[in-house]
């Protein structure tokens, strides 16, 4: 089972108006000359990239723009309507006072997998004591976190926080939580390569914000900043297939990964068993 695991349902049809919230979410997002995604399409899409599963995100920094992006019930509606064809990650931010009440009802009631925070737009430090108890209840309902990091183009996005050297403490306060580092973290992939070579809990993304084509920018990547070797005999359960989709071109990116000279046994774990692994799905 091949899955995309950071995508992002902004745009698509059942939960997308284009009088309501379609110009809203593209000035969160960053993105312009897009329009609103019908399921046949996505299927389609999904076809040409020979994925069987998307994984959707919330998004909620609703101290910066408001109101939740993208909440978590439009996620879990999605997920709900769509089994065969999406899983769900939850959304909080700590700013909000009713924060760990939304946060445990997406985990208890909603069954989102796995937790998006973006510490960077944000600007929350990972240390920051607001956060202990999201730790706290992810670590009791066994949930997983994923933090935005590397180079963004979302809207108030810093580079203060989007490197994860600053939270190695977690890894080691929390080591039955993992935590996915998105965008390979570029610039700071050698940074993150150290995390994932200390702490078996240190995972990356491969939606990187990429330079050239995408399989220009991941050769360098797994060539230069990265090695095959190291991949193949060391990281190869760590890294996880993602496209940022719709920023990017989803199709050319799920192909890139098949041109870099990777182990099939690598391939196989990149595009798809460390996802399931990450969110703790068993189905096939």
């Amino acid at each position: 089972m091949n899955i995309d695991f950071r995508v992002y349902a902004h745009f698509y049809e059942d939960i997308c108006d284009y009088e309501k919230n379609f110009s809203k979410r593209q000035e969160v997002l960053n993105i312009h000359k897009n329009s609103i995604a019908t399921i046949s399409h996505i299927k389609n899409q999904m076809r040409l990239a020979n994925l069987d599963r998307l994984v959707l995100h919330a998004q909620n920094e609703s101290s910066i723009d408001g109101h939740p992006t993208v909440t978590n019930e439009e996620i879990s509606k999605l997920v709900n309507a769509y089994p065969d064809l999406f899983y769900g990650v939850a959304s909080v931010d700590p700013n909000d006072e009713n924060h760990i009440i939304e946060l445990e009802n997406s985990y208890k009631n909603l069954k989102l997998k796995a937790l998006r925070l973006n510490l960077s737009r944000l600007n929350i430090n990972p240390s920051d004591n607001r956060l202990k108890k999201i730790f706290d209840l992810s670590n009791k309902y066994k949930k997983n976190i994923i933090f935005e990091c590397g180079i963004s183009y979302d809207r108030g996005y810093s580079a203060k926080y989007a490197n994860p050297a600053l939270y190695e403490d977690l890894l080691i306060k929390y080591p039955k939580i993992k935590f996915c580092f998105t965008r390979f973290a570029w610039p700071y992939v050698k940074e993150a390569a150290m995390l994932m070579m200390k702490y078996k809990n240190a995972y990356i993304d491969t939606g990187a914000l990429y330079f050239d084509s995408a399989l220009e920018f991941y050769k360098d990547i797994f060539n230069n900043e990265l090695r095959l070797s190291w991949v193949d005999r060391s990281l190869n359960h760590q890294i996880i297939f993602a496209s940022e989709n719709p920023r990017f071109e989803q199709i050319r990116m799920a192909k890139a990964m098949y041109q870099l000279g990777l182990h099939d046994k690598t391939l196989k774990l990149i595009m798809g068993e460390n996802a399931r692994d990450f969110l703790g799905v068993s189905d096939v």
